[in-house]
Order: C-alpha cells, then sequence, then structure tokens
C-alpha cells in the first residue's frame, strides 16, 4: 500500500473517533517515517516498534503550553510492512496502533492502552489471543 493510501486511512479513523475525543486532539500531527532512527532503536532496546507517540501528553499540559511545536504520532512504515499480510489488513493495524498512540497522547501509560484495548476487542477475538 502506497503512503497516501495510507494517510487516507489515518485520516479516516481519526474521523471516525468518537466526538468527545476527536474534539480534544490539539497539536498533533500523524507522519508516515520509513523507520524509528537509531535513536528510537536504541530507547526501544530494538524492538520492532509499527508507532510512536512523542510530546506532551494532555494532563501534563498547563497554562504554560503555548507556542510549542506540535505533538507527533509516527507510523513507522516498514515496520508496518512487515506486519501487514494483505492490503485489507492495513486499516485494522493502522486502527490499533493509531488508537494506541492515542491512549499515550492523552496520558495512558503502556499496561493502561493494552488494557483497554483488550476490552475493546469483540469476544471472539479475545478468544483467539
Amino acid at each position: 500500500m502506497e503512503r497516501e493510501e495510507i494517510i487516507g486511512i489515518v485520516r479516516e479513523i481519526i474521523d471516525q473517533l468518537p466526538d468527545h475525543i476527536r474534539e480534544n486532539i490539539k497539536n498533533l500531527e500523524f507522519i508516515i517515517e520509513d523507520r524509528p532512527n537509531p535513536e528510537i532503536k536504541r530507547q526501544f532496546h530494538g524492538a520492532m516498534i509499527l508507532g510512536l507517540y512523542q510530546g506532551i501528553p494532555l494532563p501534563k499540559r498547563g497554562p504554560g503550553y503555548t507556542f510549542v511545536l506540535p505533538d507527533r504520532i509516527s507510523l513507522f512504515y516498514e515496520n508496518l510492512k512487515k506486519v501487514v499480510q494483505n492490503d485489507g489488513e492495513w486499516p485494522r493495524v493502522l486502527q490499533d496502533v493509531i488508537l494506541h498512540e492515542i491512549g499515550h497522547y492523552y496520558g495512558f501509560n503502556e499496561m493502561e492502552i493494552r488494557k483497554i484495548m483488550d476490552e475493546m476487542k469483540p469476544k471472539t477475538e479475545k478468544e483467539m489471543d
């Protein structure tokens, strides 16, 4: 799948978020990079990561949060291509990654996000895990 198509899917995912979530996403950009840079690879001990939130989580923003560059959610194209088996899987994989990273934007830690994501899965998917 080409990057332009991925950007379109990302837009659809954001547009489909509940209003109270979508409307509170401010000063956040989504970018597609080929792969994590060496510093990010070191930070994650070489693990293959699909996306990364970088910025100041919403709960930590105070009155001094002005005139700052946008937070960013990076999607790592080459890593995503390794886990997506066919073009039909892109929307589901991208949705999982984007929702996960938006969880970090909202201040949730890794364990909290995984719990929420698991609770959102349909029962049949939970049984398969």
